[in-house]
C-alpha cells in the first residue's frame, strides 16, 4: 500500500480498480460535489460493494416475508434476527457466507467465518449456544478438494472448540460445480433475555465512540470488495483480503461485551465485520440519523505506518464499535481492561449528520452516512433475467433409460459410500458438539436439539439445501430448501418459527444466473408463507464462479424451531424390534433430480423431484398430531438417496435394529428405493397403535404406505437383498475417512 503522503490521484480508472463502475463514480462526484479523497473512494467502494449494499439483490429480497408476530426486530435491521420464544427470552440467529476467503485460505477463511457469525449473535446481547454450517466442495477424488475440506473442517473445529460453542449440525455436499468455488456458510444461535437486547442504532449525540477488542492490522483490507467479484487465477494474490482470527480473543470479547450490556452501559454496539470501521461507523450513524467524528490516530494498530485507507478498510477480526451511555466510559474501560482487551475512545457522535474521519490532523473522510448504506443512497439495480438455455433444453429432454442393477447389494453399497451420502463423522468428530453441556441431541434426530436453560423448552435447528434441485427448477428447488428444513424440525418434534438464509449464486450480471436467483427467491417466499416462518435476515453471496462457470444456485436455509419438552422429541433411529414401518406419502418411481439417476447416467434429469407444497403442509400436521398422540416411535425424512438411504440411516443405531420391507414389484424396485420425491417421511409404529395411526392419517388426509417391520441385525428388501447391518454400516461410516487419509 502507498503511504499517506503518496496517495494515488483519484479518478475514474482508480474507482474501477477499487470495484466501482463509471456510473457509480459519477454518483460519488454528485453526492460530494467534489473529487473524493483516496480514503473516501475506498469507503464508497466497500460500502457500495454487493457484499455490503445488496445493490443487485435487495429488490428481490424484499419479496420474502420479513415480518412476523414473534419477531422482535425487523429483518436486516440488526446484526441478527430475533424471535420471541416465551419465558421473557428470545432466540438470535443468523447465517452468513465466507466463500471467497475459504477458497483462497481454507483454514482462516472458515475460522473467521465462524468468528464473524458468533460476533453477530453476542453483539445482540445473546450468549451463543450453538453453531452450524453448510459446506460445498468439488469432487473428493481431487487433491485440491481434499486440501480445502481438511482446511475448512479444521478451521471450523479449532475456532468453535476454543471459543467454547458446540458445533451441533450442518451438511456437506460434493459436486463438480464447486471445484473452484467451495461454499462455507456458518450459522450461529444464541439466547438473550428481552431486557438485555442490545441494538446498533445510535440514540444520542455527544456520546463517546469506542473501539474494543483486538488491534487493527492489514489483514482483510477490501475483503468486502473481494467477496463481490468472480474468483480468478489472480485471486490467489489476494491473500491479504483473507482475515486472520483468534478464537481465544473472541472468547474474551464475548464475556466483556455481555458484561457491559448486562450493566446497561452502552447506547449501541456493532460488530466490525465486512468493511471494518467503515461499515460500523457509517451504519450505526445512519440508523440513528446522527453524525460521527472519528480520529484514526487513536485506533490501536498492530502494524507500522498504516494509512487511513488501510485503517478504515481493514477487516481485522475480534473488534467491536460501541457508543457509550453518558458517564459510563470509565466502567466500560474497566471491564474490557479486566479481560485484557483494548478499549479506546476514538470519537463522538454529533448532530451534524456527517461521518467525519481525521488522520494526522487531516480530514480524510467527510461523507453523509446515509449515502453509503442500504436503505439510503447506495445504488439499487434491477438486473436482466433470462430463462437459462439448459432449462429450455431440459423441457425437451427425455430421461435416459437404463436397466435395473444386476446386483442390488453392490449398488446399495456404492450409494452409501458416495461422499454426499456417506457418514461425515471424519469431519464432525473434529467439532466439539457437547461443550456447555446444553446439547441434547445431535446424531439421533433429524435436527440438532439444544436445551434452553431455566426452561423445559428446547431449540431445534438445521441447515438445508439441495442445489441440484434448485438448478433443475429454481422456484421449486427454493421451495424444497425451505420445506426440507421445516420437515427436519417437525420430524424431531418441533414447530418451525423462523428462517435465516444464505443465498449463494454466480455473477448477477449474467441474466441466466439472475433468473435462478429471482425464481429461487419466489419459491422460498411462497414456502415460508406456507409454514409461517418469516425470514429474519441472512446473506447474499454472488460471484461464486470462475472461468465463466457458476456454481449451482445454492440458497441455504437455516431454520430454528421450538420443542415444548424433551418428552416430545422424536428420534430418527429404529427403537423397538417388531415395530411396523410406514411411509407417510406415496411410493413413486420418479427419479428426477436424484443422486441415483446421476450415478447411473451422469445426468441429473429434466426437473426437480416431485413436490407439492399442499402435501408438505398436510405432512407436517400429520407428524405433529401423531407425535402429540404418542403414535410414532421414530421418524426420518426422505431426502438425498431416497427411501433406501432413509431406512439404512434409521438402522445405523447402536442396537443393530434393521428392517424387512416389501415394495410393489410391478414398478421398478430401484426407482422406488432411490426416488427423491419430496413430502415423504418414514415412521415406525407399535403394533398396538396401528389402527389409531391409520385412522389419524385418514382424518388429516395424509397418504401412507405399509412397508414392513423392524427386525434384528439384518436389512432385507423384497427377498432380493439380505445383508447384516454391520456390513453396510461399516462401509457407510468409513468411506469418507478412507478417501481423506
Amino acid at each position: 500500500m502507498l503511504n499517506q503522503n503518496s496517495e494515488p490521484d483519484v479518478n475514474e480508472e482508480l474507482a474501477k480498480k477499487l470495484g466501482l463502475t463509471s456510473d457509480e463514480y459519477q454518483k460519488v462526484l454528485e453526492i460530494l460535489k467534489r473529487v473524493p479523497t483516496y480514503t473516501e473512494l475506498g469507503v464508497f467502494s466497500v460500502m457500495w460493494s454487493e457484499h455490503c449494499s445488496y445493490k443487485n439483490s435487495i429488490l428481490e429480497i424484499k419479496k420474502l416475508p420479513r415480518s412476523g408476530k414473534n419477531m422482535l426486530v425487523e429483518a436486516g435491521e440488526e446484526n441478527a434476527g430475533l424471535i420471541n420464544i416465551g419465558n421473557d427470552l428470545a432466540v438470535a440467529f443468523k447465517i452468513e457466507s465466507h466463500n471467497h476467503p475459504s477458497a483462497i485460505e481454507p483454514y482462516q477463511g472458515a475460522a473467521t467465518g465462524v468468528g464473524g457469525i458468533l460476533r453477530d449473535i453476542f453483539t445482540m446481547g445473546a450468549r451463543p449456544i450453538a453453531a452450524l454450517n453448510s459446506l460445498r466442495f468439488g469432487n473428493l477424488d481431487n487433491n485440491k478438494t481434499k486440501q480445502l475440506l481438511k482446511g475448512v473442517a479444521k478451521g471450523i473445529g479449532d475456532y468453535g472448540n476454543c471459543f467454547g460453542v458446540p458445533t451441533v449440525g450442518g451438511e456437506i455436499y460434493f459436486h463438480d460445480c464447486y471445484k473452484d468455488n467451495p461454499l462455507v456458510n456458518a450459522m450461529a444461535v444464541g439466547i438473550v433475555k428481552h431486557d438485555k437486547i442490545a441494538k446498533s442504532s445510535v440514540k444520542g449525540i455527544g456520546r463517546s465512540v469506542m473501539i474494543v477488542g483486538s488491534a487493527t492490522g492489514r489483514d482483510g483490507i477490501q475483503g468486502a470488495s473481494f467477496a463481490s467479484e468472480d474468483l480468478t487465477e489472480k485471486s490467489e494474490l489476494k491473500r491479504p483480503a483473507v482475515q486472520v482470527g483468534d478464537s481465544f480473543i473472541e472468547k474474551l470479547l464475548l464475556e466483556a461485551t455481555l458484561e457491559v450490556i448486562n450493566e446497561d452501559l452502552i447506547d449501541s454496539i456493532q460488530d466490525m465485520g465486512a468493511a471494518g470501521i467503515t461499515c460500523s461507523t457509517s451504519e450505526m450513524s445512519a440508523k440513528g440519523n446522527v453524525g460521527m467524528e472519528i480520529n484514526l490516530d487513536l485506533v490501536p494498530q498492530r502494524e507500522k505506518n498504516m494509512t487511513s485507507f488501510e485503517i478504515m478498510l481493514s477487516e481485522s477480526q475480534e473488534r467491536m464499535l460501541l457508543v457509550a451511555k453518558p458517564n459510563c466510559e470509565k466502567r466500560i474501560n474497566e471491564i474490557y481492561e479486566k479481560w485484557d482487551l483494548h478499549c479506546i475512545k476514538i470519537g463522538n457522535t454529533t448532530g451534524k449528520k456527517n461521518l467525519v474521519v481525521q488522520f494526522k490532523n487531516i480530514i480524510v473522510v467527510n461523507i453523509p452516512p446515509q449515502c453509503l448504506v442500504l436503505g439510503g443512497d447506495a445504488p439499487v439495480y434491477v438486473r436482466e433475467k433470462k430463462l437459462p438455455e439448459y432449462i429450455k433444453n431440459n423441457k425437451l429432454k427425455i430421461l435416459q433409460n437404463f436397466p435395473e442393477p444386476d446386483n442390488y447389494l453392490e449398488m446399495i453399497i456404492e450409494i452409501l459410500k458416495s461422499p454426499t451420502i456417506a457418514s461425515k463423522k471424519w469431519v464432525t468428530q473434529q467439532y466439539d458438539s457437547m461443550v456447555l453441556t446444553s446439547t441434547a441431541f445431535v446424531d439421533n434426530t433429524d435436527s440438532a436439539i439444544v436445551e434452553i436453560t431455566s426452561t423445559n423448552k428446547l431449540l431445534a435447528m438445521t441447515t438445508d439445501c439441495n442445489s441440484s434441485y434448485v438448478y433443475l427448477n429454481p422456484k421449486v428447488g427454493g421451495m424444497i430448501s425451505v420445506a426440507e428444513s421445516a420437515r427436519n424440525i417437525v420430524c424431531c418434534g418441533g414447530t418451525p418459527i423462523g428462517v435465516t438464509n444464505c443465498l449463494n449464486f454466480g455473477n448477477p450480471y449474467n441474466p441466466e444466473v439472475y433468473f435462478q436467483f429471482s425464481h429461487a427467491i419466489e419459491g422460498i417466499a411462497e414456502a415460508c408463507r406456507a409454514f409461517d416462518t418469516p425470514v429474519t435476515g441472512g446473506n447474499v453471496s454472488f460471484y461464486n464462479q470462475s472461468q465463466n462457470t457458476a456454481i449451482y444456485p445454492t440458497p441455504v436455509i437455516g431454520m430454528v424451531g421450538i420443542i415444548n419438552s424433551i418428552d416430545e422429541v422424536i428420534p430418527n433411529k429404529f427403537q423397538t424390534n417388531n415395530d411396523r414401518i410406514y411411509l407417510l406419502g406415496g411410493l413413486t418411481d420418479n427419479i428426477n433430480g436424484s443422486l441415483y439417476l446421476k450415478f447411473r447416467t451422469q445426468d441429473e434429469g429434466t426437473d426437480s423431484p416431485e413436490f407439492s407444497l399442499e402435501n408438505e403442509v398436510i405432512l407436517h400436521k400429520a407428524i405433529t398430531d401423531l407425535n402429540k398422540n404418542n403414535l410414532i416411535t421414530s421418524a426420518h425424512d426422505i431426502s438425498e438417496g431416497g427411501l433406501l438411504v432413509t431406512l439404512c440411516e434409521m438402522s445405523f443405531n447402536n442396537r443393530n435394529l434393521g428392517f424387512k420391507v416389501d415394495l410393489d414389484r410391478s414398478n421398478r424396485l430401484d426407482h422406488q428405493l432411490f426416488s427423491e420425491s419430496q413430502s415423504r417421511v418414514v415412521v415406525t409404529v407399535k403394533d398396538s397403535n396401528k389402527e389409531k395411526f391409520e385412522k389419524l392419517c385418514k382424518n388429516v388426509n395424509q397418504e401412507y404406505q405399509k412397508l414392513g417391520f423392524v427386525i434384528d441385525n439384518y436389512i432385507k428388501i423384497n427377498g432380493e437383498v439380505a445383508v447384516e447391518i454391520t456390513t453396510l454400516k461399516d462401509q457407510y461410516e468409513s468411506s469418507l475417512a478412507t478417501k481423506l487419509t
